[in-house]
């Protein structure tokens, strides 16, 4: 894989842990986000600060909510990550993120998708 894409990955990762495992949004906003963010979560106001916000309240409400990831793939300037999202007490969630980032790898754009994870399924296979 070439290095742009490997770069592009690598913040991606980087970027989502901090946010999801360590409870750091800003940091990670501030680092990783470019100033002209667009968010397409509807719950997520659209911009670095509205990500800040959206974020350190998710922290402080439920600081031990975890995040794995289960697939990382980069195409183009796109990363797609699927994870399995950990939150105590509360349903788990399988999560589709798609984000767009520039030539700098910063992230520009950000798509999400959640479908929370079944105790059963008809076929055996589960989420993941």
């Amino acid at each position: 894989m070439n290095e742009k894409l490997e770069k592009n990955k690598k913040n991606v990762i980087t970027f989502y842990d901090l946010v999801f495992n360590k409870g750091k949004p800003k940091e990670a906003a501030e680092t990783y986000l470019r100033a002209d963010y667009i968010q397409h979560n509807p719950n997520v106001a659209t911009g670095i600060q509205g990500f800040i916000e959206a974020f350190e309240k998710a922290t402080e409400k439920s600081p031990a909510n975890r995040t794995e990831f289960k697939r990382v793939f980069a195409e183009e300037d796109y990363v797609i990550v699927h994870c399995h999202h950990h939150w105590p007490n509360r349903q788990e969630y399988a999560g589709i993120d798609i984000f767009r980032l520039d030539e700098n790898s910063k992230i520009v754009e950000h798509w999400d998708v959640l479908q929370p994870i079944p105790e059963n399924s008809v076929h055996g296979n589960m989420m993941f």
